[in-house]
């Protein structure tokens, strides 16, 4: 047994592949390529250890190296994301259950995938008339309730990058196509904890949405549906039943 770099009690394979992991996660949030130097000076480890590391994550398929010297995140973690997703909303569907059983509308589960919103599952109400999102769409996310729950997390830099990359196209009346009217939306939503979607994304259509907490993907849930059932008097009700499935989804994950 080993003790290195307040590791105490672990086998130097298993401190391998916690380093492996931590390696993979360094490279995604820094955008999905990096350097070797880089990834010493974000890791801390020594640069003989990164490269070990690195050239065993290449030969695996997990990282490529490109031209440029630089490594990238490899084709090999598709397959893992995709299952990981599909847990994802196993995993989100008796929390979005209970929100259907509670509101009787229309409950989502979406993330943050680059500049979209992605919605990895839904529970439909019960109602004839209902709010539907086909799994896997993808929207942008300055018109959407998720989309700003899960902004308002994010540092107002980064934010307005996204939001000129992305162009902030007009889909009806209702939406915000101005950068500082948005970025002042998202500090309101952080106050509250809560976003909402008037009507921004479809025309009839209003959303509330919360951000999930300490979750290891940018993830949101909410609750959809026609305007007019979409009330003051629901929406009060929603928001902490939303903020407790948030938490709850949060500790199930973790």
């Amino acid at each position: 047994m080993t003790e290195e770099n307040g590791s105490k009690g672990r086998s130097g394979s298993v401190q391998s592949i916690e380093r492996a992991f931590g390696l993979l996660e360094t490279m995604a949030d820094a955008g999905g390529m990096m350097g070797l130097s880089q990834l010493a000076t974000a890791s801390g480890l020594p640069l003989p250890t990164i490269h070990r590391l690195v050239r065993t994550l290449v030969d695996l398929g997990y990282l490529r190296q490109e031209q440029s010297r630089q490594y990238v995140l490899g084709p090999r973690l598709i397959r893992l994301g995709e299952s990981s997703s599909h847990m994802l909303s196993v995993w989100a569907r008796p929390h979005l259950t209970r929100l259907v059983d509670e509101l009787g509308e229309s409950a989502n589960m979406a993330m943050l995938d680059g500049d979209q919103i992605v919605y990895l599952a839904q529970v439909p109400s019960r109602h004839s008339m209902r709010m539907f999102t086909e799994v896997g769409r993808r929207v942008l996310p300055h018109c959407t309730a998720v989309g700003k729950a899960i902004l308002a997390q994010q540092p107002e830099a980064e934010v307005r990058e996204l939001l000129r990359r992305t162009g902030m196209p007009q889909h009806t009346d209702a939406t915000i196509t101005d950068p500082g009217k948005f970025t002042e939306q998202l500090r309101a939503v952080e106050e509250a904890g809560y976003a909402t979607d008037e009507g921004e994304q479809e025309l009839g259509v209003r959303c509330i949405a919360v951000a999930v907490p300490d979750a290891p993907s940018k993830l949101a849930i909410s609750i959809s549906g026609p305007a007019g059932r979409m009330t003051g008097e629901l929406v009060h009700r929603a928001v902490p039943l939303l903020t407790q499935a948030a938490k709850s989804f949060s500790a199930d994950l973790r």
